[in-house]
């Protein structure tokens, strides 16, 4: 989040609630890339949602949709043909006011059709009015944003629990995915998933941080979205085995959402083997609360593919983070939008992730001018992680405020162009070379990376003697290596991601980012 308001923002002039997260403000997001023309194989014509694709593949469609216990239920939209066949779309009631189940039916779609709750707000503290609905995803299930404005808002005081396997993602993704319509330079097609917990926040837009009610509003929503609280155990629920594609619909000048969202998420909410692919804005961005995150991967982010503000507290193990030829700004960044003093102070602790800019002919970063970006009212300690940016410099510093941003690294490795540091505000290159310490704690900042299938360890970075990151936090795994894929035997990553031209994942998934598993 490069000099860009905090928040999410709806355009009400479309006619549905739409959501956005921050973004840069030099950020571009071009979706489809114009026009794009699909020779897909035989077919016959359908209606329904297609708008006169035609169609092919091996899927047929389920004959009608569910019952679900929300009275309102699920509404029988049609059809759908793409290159994988043809599709029963299902979709959501704009509010779940009801737990319910939304289970894996073969030649079925879950449409979200513009912002659908999952319950509704309960406040700043956990209540008797709490709506404590659930909404549950099974395994293998494809949920598609229906248009641009569609978003998953998982109010305060409810949950998801979207718990996919190995095998068997759960997928959120847009329309243009599923009529085939998609590049690898595609993004920005639908909103993302949201989710909103009771948390500490800071820069407050009810309340006050010095009378402990700070609560944000969730910017441009006309009907209130409100996130913070004072519970940083809050349990929005859990997310594993998740792909997010394609989201952070464009709603005017730098106004996107990104894949995910976190707003208060607090540490009883379970977050692991996320994936974002091509975000238009950042691949996740979290505000407030205790979020722990492990196994996280994010391909092709169009900003910051991992940013953290406004006092989060944020523990991240096992990352990938793979940005586009010439595309994105920075690798991580973190920041408090200028509230600092402000506390809690952002804290982020990161441990084995591989960060990699590709080197080509002009560099990635935008407005962040490094591939890390740290500033504000923060701190950050890096472990065991490789950042290899060939063609930019490294590690930005901003001081401001009387404690400035603080960095303590450790077996951490950079390889960077001949500048390295920059420093601005009251801080300069040579104390942010200081601050990363290269020569010592075996961190280096001359690095040649030896990285195979693009990022999993070499003989270079097996050399790294590793720093143990169970003695920052009981959230992490002891480790005797450092980036996040230690050798071709470790596979964290096969099985439940998707594959592309940018960042290829192995044989064994679930297929093409800009296609659709059929099984």
């Amino acid at each position: 989040m490069s000099g860009k308001k905090i928040g999410l923002f709806v355009m009400a002039s479309l006619g549905a609630l739409a959501l956005a997260g921050c973004g840069a403000d030099d950020i571009a997001s071009p979706g489809t890339g114009g026009n794009v023309t699909i020779n897909n194989p035989g077919g016959g014509n359908n209606g329904g949602n297609n708008g006169g694709n035609n169609g092919g593949g091996t899927v047929t469609p389920a004959s009608g949709c569910p019952t679900i216990d929300d009275p309102q239920g699920l509404k029988d939209d049609g059809t759908i043909t793409g290159p994988t066949g043809t599709w029963r779309v299902c979709t959501l009631p704009s509010r779940i006011n009801r737990s319910i189940r939304l289970t894996k039916v073969p030649g079925l779609l879950y449409q979200l059709s513009g912002r659908v709750d999952v319950g509704t707000d309960g406040g700043f503290t956990a209540s008797a009015s709490d709506t404590n609905v659930t909404l549950t995803i099974d395994p293998g299930v494809i949920v598609f944003g229906g248009t641009g404005q569609s978003w998953l808002a998982v109010n305060r005081g409810n949950k998801i629990n979207a718990v996919g396997t190995q095998t068997q993602p759960i997928i959120f993704t847009s329309r243009d995915n599923v009529l085939g319509l998609n590049t690898d330079a595609s993004q920005g097609q639908w909103g993302g998933v949201v989710l909103m917990g009771r948390g500490r926040v800071t820069d407050c837009t009810t309340g006050s941080v010095a009378a402990g009610t700070c609560e944000r509003q969730t910017e441009g929503a006309a009907d209130p979205a409100r996130f913070g609280g004072a519970n940083d155990a809050d349990n929005s629920g859990r997310m594993s085995y998740v792909q997010i594609r394609f989201s952070g619909y464009v709603l005017g000048a730098n106004v996107e959402l990104q894949s995910l969202t976190g707003e208060g998420v607090g540490s009883g909410t379970q977050l692991d083997h996320i994936m974002s692919f091509n975000s238009s804005d950042d691949g996740s961005e979290w505000f407030g609360g205790s979020p722990n995150l492990k196994h996280y991967i994010a391909v092709g982010a169009d900003d910051d593919s991992l940013d953290v503000d406004t006092g989060a507290r944020m523990n991240v193990q096992f990352g990938l983070l793979i940005q586009r030829p010439g595309a994105g700004d920075a690798l991580n960044e973190i920041d408090s939008n200028g509230f600092e003093t402000d506390t809690p102070r952002t804290k982020l602790q990161l441990s084995n992730l591989t960060m990699i800019q590709p080197q080509v002919s002009s560099s990635n970063e935008a407005n962040d001018q490094a591939s890390a970006l740290y500033r504000g009212n923060s701190d950050v300690t890096l472990v065991n992680s490789i950042l290899i940016s060939p063609n930019n410099e490294c590690i930005r510093m901003n001081g401001s405020g009387a404690t400035p941003v603080t960095l303590t690294a450790r077996s951490t490795v950079l390889s960077c162009n001949a500048t390295k540091y920059i420093g601005t505000g009251s801080l300069t290159a040579a104390q942010v070379a200081a601050a990363f310490g290269a020569g010592s704690n075996n961190n280096r900042d001359d690095f040649t990376s030896t990285l195979v299938s693009g990022f999993v360890n070499g003989s270079n970075e097996s050399g790294i003697v590793a720093f143990n990151p169970t003695t920052l936090a009981s959230f992490f795994s002891a480790v005797n290596y450092i980036g996040a894929a230690s050798s071709s035997s470790d596979t964290w990553f096969s099985g439940w991601t998707c594959n592309s031209g940018t960042a290829n994942f192995g044989s064994g998934n679930s297929g093409a980012c800009t296609s659709l598993p059929t099984n």
